[in-house]
């Protein structure tokens, strides 16, 4: 719809309602998660009994978010896996970027093609073709050597290698369209200048790509923090926050899953602004 063509009454109130019921689906059940975190019952839904931080703090025979050790363990597991999942992605994300967009050769295409592709294979099917690869692998190994290879079996390194293996196609998309707008001539100009080609890149191009670096750095790590489906299937005897999640879910759901949730949606919120803030500042 163009802005500038006029509308009737009918279409701006029907525009109105939709988008309000749009953020209503959005926000409603998010708030009703925020507010039931307070509530002074040993579950998390309605009705309301009383407002309480025990489920953040602990006490009166709950437990809560900060003292639930299981549970502070599984944050801080998923806060390392999405540390090097981010890491790894936003690093090779750039070398695919530069090798995308910079190089010639042949089956460029066909490898772009196929960078891609973790991006359209379900989570589920993805994570147990890597476990059947690396199980096959390891076996392999330790049958013919006799070798243990235990950074192939079902535990924190083969989450990060699933989660890394499609967030790291979302990562090189982010910093390749920041790349493809990028002048050539500013490089050709300060290699005429007699810089090297290591400065330039770290004066001239890096600087130009810091806000897709970020961009992918912070979307990365969030989708690694969130991820489910992979991480269900590669997961060992470490989970991280949403496996731990899940189970409690099957065991029977208290107000202290709310207060987690509570917890990262405040967490991701101040994410956001901050790059906002940031974005702004830059533009200013």
């Amino acid at each position: 719809m163009i802005p500038s063509l006029p509308r009737t009454a009918a279409t701006r109130y029907a525009t109105a309602a939709y988008v309000a019921l749009f953020l209503l689906f959005l926000f409603v059940p998010l708030a009703v998660v925020a507010i039931f975190a307070f509530n002074d019952a040993s579950y998390p839904a309605p009705p309301w009994r009383g407002f309480t931080l025990d489920w953040f703090l602990g006490g009166h025979g709950h437990v809560g978010l900060f003292t639930d050790a299981p549970l502070l363990r599984s944050i801080v597991t998923s806060l390392v896996v999405a540390t090097w999942v981010t890491l790894l992605s936003v690093i090779v994300g750039t070398a695919n970027a530069f090798l995308l967009e910079r190089a010639r050769f042949r089956g460029k295409a066909a490898i772009s093609v196929l960078a891609l592709t973790p991006l359209v294979i379900p989570g589920v099917i993805l994570g147990i073709s890597i476990l059947a690869f690396a199980s096959r692998v390891a076996q392999f190994v330790d049958d013919t050597w006799g070798v243990e290879l235990d950074f192939l079996r079902p535990g924190l390194p083969l989450v990060v290698a699933g989660q890394f293996s499609y967030i790291v196609s979302i990562a090189t998309l982010t910093i390749a369209a920041r790349l493809r707008r990028f002048d050539a001539a500013l490089e050709e100009a300060a290699f005429n200048l007699g810089a090297s080609r290591g400065a330039v890149l770290t004066t001239v191009t890096l600087p130009y790509l810091k806000p897709a670096l970020i961009g992918a750095a912070a979307i990365s790590f969030l989708m690694s923090f969130e991820n489910f489906n992979t991480t269900l299937m590669l997961v060992g005897s470490d989970p991280p926050l949403t496996i731990m999640m899940y189970g409690r879910m099957r065991e029977g759901a208290t107000p202290a899953l709310n207060a987690v949730s509570l917890f990262l949606m405040a967490a991701s919120a101040l994410i956001a602004l901050l790059l906002m803030h940031r974005a702004r500042r830059a533009s200013a």
